[in-house]
């Protein structure tokens, strides 16, 4: 296991990783304060002007210095709406994943150290979960949802919908991670110890073999929080996601496509980019872990 001090003097002679860095914590110090630095409340009406719908960033001819990336069909500023909806899509991102690695580590946890039927058992259902699109599960169970609720129960809950349904499609990917490093684990001295000792087989599974498998946890977990924001846009653009009243990155995306070919491009490039910078920080980030805390997996070595 690298030391603390190696692991920031590897940070800090990475170029690639300082700057993945910086931008993921721009994004998320901005969503963070976004209540306390955006120009506008887009949530509060009373904050809204339809007469300041589609005005073009603030440089453009007819723009106003109130908005500096200009605003939205329903008068709301592009900006405003970034911070709050990059605050919005690292919730479910990071919720999502929350929910992979419980349900995948307990599952993984078990599997890999009981073996057996248990083991297989739980492989199959893993092997049944992937060779399903999570995209095309989510999408089923969140059609289902609209249909059955009204519009208001739908955004009210749209949240804890998406960080459930995203969490529970993806755990197998933590499970097998968990599973084929506790079975190197347990074969060790230090397992065979604690059995002989009489520890009860929870007491070894959480105690100790865990702690010992958390290496490839973090650097999945980088990468899954970047695939589950990616999967809540996909569903925002097709309807399916975040309402337009509270919108993600990916629903500021849907609400501006049909402008693009009137002039009122900036509705959707910028929010595009703004995701597109934080996907692409996140998964630079979990390469890099994934570089320096598995060093047989470094670029260029076999």
């Amino acid at each position: 296991m690298i030391s603390f001090s190696a692991f920031v003097k590897r940070f800090f002679s990475d170029p690639v990783a300082i700057g993945a860095g910086v931008v993921l914590l721009v994004l998320v110090l901005m969503a963070v304060l976004a209540p306390l630095i955006a120009p506008q409340n887009p949530y509060d009406p009373l904050q809204l002007d339809i007469m300041d719908s589609e005005m073009p960033p603030s440089w453009k001819p007819g723009g106003d210095d109130r908005f500096l990336l200009g605003t939205d069909a329903q008068g709301r500023g592009v900006l405003s709406t970034i911070m709050y909806g990059t605050g919005i899509s690292l919730l479910i991102g990071v919720g999502a994943v929350i929910v992979q690695a419980v349900l995948g580590i307990t599952l993984g946890l078990i599997a890999g150290y009981k073996g057996g039927w248990i083991d297989s058992f739980l492989m199959r259902l893993a092997d049944i979960q992937l060779s399903l699109s999570t995209l095309m599960m989510a999408i089923i169970a969140l059609a289902l949802f609209q249909a059955a609720f009204d519009a208001n129960t739908y955004a009210d809950y749209a949240i804890i919908m998406l960080i459930m349904v995203i969490g529970i499609a993806e755990w197998p990917k933590f499970a097998r991670t968990v599973r084929s490093s506790v079975l190197g684990e347990k074969k060790k001295e230090y397992v065979d110890a604690a059995r002989v000792i009489g520890l009860p087989a929870r007491r070894i599974m959480w105690g100790h073999i865990l702690p010992n498998t958390l290496t490839p946890v973090l650097v999945i977990s980088t990468i899954q929080v970047a695939e589950a924001i990616m999967i809540e846009a996909s569903l925002s653009f097709l309807g399916l996601g975040m309402p337009t009243d509270r919108p993600s990155l990916g629903s500021l995306i849907r609400s501006g496509f049909e402008f693009i070919f009137s002039g009122s491009w900036w509705i959707t490039l910028y929010p595009a980019l703004v995701l597109i910078a934080l996907v692409l920080s996140l998964n630079l980030l979990g390469d890099w872990l994934r570089d320096v805390l598995n060093p047989k997996l470094r670029r260029g070595e076999d």
